[in-house]
């Protein structure tokens, strides 16, 4: 306990509030109150999320019993740092008290309240009450000349000197001249300096872990190296992508997602639409991973050499791309791990292995390793993490993880919180389309970003609905959405027979909704073949190469690139936070703003649901947010085609023509 610290009080030593406890306890119990923290996940067991460089709003309720007057300060520090860094809290009223801190460092983070009774403050309140009232002050001033001589026996050094100044100078003022120096500015920030501190009260330590602005902020690109080829009867190479980095940066796209690159096996092989036999020359899927080449640390053959990766992984990046793999924990029945660990696997009586499945669907080509398998803990669990490091270590920052909800918990909160503690600028996504609550704990144990309903949200009501949902506690502190709008796996029923309009629809849906947006190579051409009756892709490149010519007609390559622009260029659009929804009166249009904190980046979206018909509406401009009154100005902007105008009052007209553009983005700003 340092000299400024005499009455530190403790956590009442009692599991159970409501039985009795002893005086001791009551003695040293909290006299201050310190509850309702945030952003506090679970009680503080998993850490919110942060951004570097990006402000961290803490709020918490300090209150104690009778009148005096609080000092409350927020303190912060890096998990591995001693240092403690302090913020004062202010108290907007009703005792909640608000600060934020900006943390810099990656990785993990501490912060907690400290709270205590402040006897100068107390003095100083009750001091300018009665000064205004006309009270006679004449003891209240011998009080304050006797609590600054207290603070000179708290001191030492120039504080000590600077208190000793101010209370002999007390001395020789007139007593408005003494109120005056007793309130000041100077004297308030010496006291509190000196405050020994009454009633010390902590809040536990809760946790918060720092990501890069990317783990916020992405719009990802998916495609199959082994696609990029002018014919399907030749396998693309790592070289071949080099002449799509252009296209995909002038999209504006900053990762480049690849699905597994690692060798493919030859037992149980898919064939053609996910037939059961494969024949000669099938490809197999790269989620069968492992062969004689190697498994999950080797590439396979036909792509390219390592080097060759590496090379791609450099060009890549001057391109302002960051290349993202897929860690998908499976294997062929021909990776290697089969004969050199067969203890990582189940296997049944008659000495065969269980084949992976997730019915209706089966998946005859990879089985699955046992995680608490004897032989396996700990050895699979540290392999899995090399094969990680080792990819980190090839230029590997981001990693998109295949259904991780089908393995342990306690495995990923292992492994996600070694790799950031060698390498914190990692990022995994998660790519989990299960229950909320799974979802939702993936991302407290660790997963930076995360696949989403959105795929499945279509009517106004329902995304209205999700949308709200992912800006609330506890989502909007442990889950980061990523919008994809399609995957190898999923060809939404929406875009089966919305023609253009729709894929136009979905883009701006998702770059609008989230920070975080994904689409998979086809979608800019609006492909939409489906087997029959299913969200399925007919002719999935998952089991076949499949060249593309990306400039044939109908593609909406400018506008996805322009979508990408006016997200680089309005920060609100740079995370799922920040949005509201408003008066739309027409059921086919979805209108929200989505605003940073200072309302200094305000964007209006307004998005037809329909994909076939005009659709008109009046809407309502949100002015009381900005300041303004019923019948202002304000000046509007498309950010589509940077028309501008003025809009005269709340009260407005839109009309979205799917034919053209079904859509409006506009940045909206006071009239000056």
């Amino acid at each position: 306990m340092s000299r400024n610290e005499p009455f530190e009080s403790v956590p009442m030593a009692n599991d159970h509030p409501h039985q009795a406890i002893s005086l001791a306890q009551a003695l040293l119990a909290p006299r201050i109150v310190i509850e309702d923290t945030q952003p506090v996940l679970d009680a503080g067991t998993f850490p919110a999320k942060a951004i570097s460089g990006q402000p961290v709003a803490v709020a918490s309720k300090v209150y104690s019993d009778g009148h005096d007057r609080l000092a409350v300060m927020l303190q912060w520090r890096q998990a591995h740092s001693e240092r403690w860094h302090c913020v004062p809290m202010q108290s907007p009223g009703n005792d909640v008290w608000l600060a934020e801190f900006t943390p810099i460092e990656l990785g993990p983070h501490l912060f907690s309240i400290v709270a205590w009774i402040d006897p100068f403050a107390t003095y100083c309140h009750d001091l300018e009450k009665k000064y205004h009232a006309g009270v006679e002050l004449k003891l209240e001033l011998e009080e304050g000349r006797l609590m600054l001589g207290k603070g000179v026996e708290l001191s030492e050094g120039v504080l000590r000197d600077e208190l000793a100044a101010l209370q002999q100078r007390l001395m020789t003022l007139s007593a408005d001249d003494q109120v005056a120096l007793l309130l000041s500015r100077d004297t308030t920030r010496l006291m509190a300096e000196a405050e020994h501190r009454s009633y010390l009260t902590r809040s536990p330590e809760f946790a918060l872990d720092v990501d890069r602005p990317a783990a916020q902020f992405a719009s990802w690109y998916e495609l199959f190296p082994r696609s990029i080829t002018d014919s399907a009867e030749r396998h693309g190479t790592f070289n071949d992508v080099h002449e799509r980095l252009p296209m995909i940066r002038d999209m504006g796209f900053d990762v480049l997602y690849f699905p597994p690159i690692h060798p493919i096996g030859s037992q149980h092989r898919k064939g053609r639409n996910n037939a059961l036999q494969a024949e000669p020359g099938d490809p197999g899927s790269p989620y069968a991973i492992g062969s004689p080449e190697g498994g999950h640390e080797a590439i396979h053959p036909q792509l390219g050499s390592r080097e060759d990766f590496r090379r791609l992984v450099a060009a890549a990046a001057e391109h302002g791309l960051e290349i993202a793999l897929d860690f998908a924990i499976q294997c062929s029945q021909d990776h290697p791990w089969l004969k050199e660990h067969p203890g990582w696997f189940s296997w049944r009586p008659d000495g065969t292995i269980r084949y992976a499945e997730n019915p209706p669907k089966k998946y005859q080509d990879i089985v699955n390793v046992d995680f608490y398998a004897p032989d396996a803990v700990p050895s699979l669990w540290l392999a899995l993490r090399d094969v990680v490091v080792g990819w980190v270590r090839e230029g590997v920052k981001t990693f998109r993880v295949d259904n991780p909800h089908t393995k342990p918990l306690p495995f990923w909160q292992w492994l996600i919180a070694n790799v950031r503690s060698q390498h914190p600028e990692v990022i995994f996504l998660a790519e989990a389309f299960t229950k909320p609550a799974m979802m939702a704990r993936l991302g407290k144990v660790g997963y930076a970003q995360s696949y989403t309903y959105f795929t499945w949200r279509n009517h106004k009501q329902e995304l209205r609905e999700y949308f709200e949902q992912l800006n609330q506690p506890p989502w909007s502190q442990c889950y980061r959405p990523n919008f994809f709008v399609n995957t190898p796996d999923i060809n939404p029923y929406f875009l089966h027979d919305s023609g253009r309009a729709g894929f136009l629809i979905r883009a701006a849906l998702a770059t609008m909704g989230s920070g975080l947006w994904g689409m998979y190579s086809g979608f800019e051409l609006c492909e939409s073949a489906a087997l029959p009756g299913k969200e399925e892709y007919l002719d999935s490149e998952k089991y076949q190469i499949r060249p593309r010519d990306f400039t044939q007609p109908g593609n909406i390559i400018a506008e996805i690139a322009q979508l990408n622009r006016i997200r680089r260029q309005n920060p609100a659009l740079q995370t799922h936070l920040g949005v509201a929804f408003f008066n739309c009166w027409n059921d086919n249009i979805l209108y929200f703003a989505k605003r940073t904190a200072k309302r200094d980046n305000y964007i209006l979206v307004a998005i037809s649901l329909d994909p076939h018909n005009v659709q008109e509406a009046h809407f309502e401009l949100p002015l009381w947010e900005l300041g303004l009154g019923d019948d202002a100005e304000t000046h509007g902007e498309d950010l589509m085609n940077g028309h501008r105008w003025s809009w005269y009052g709340k009260t407005q007209w839109m009309r979205i023509d799917p034919g053209h553009l079904p859509f409006g983005i506009w940045r909206i700003e006071k009239a000056h």
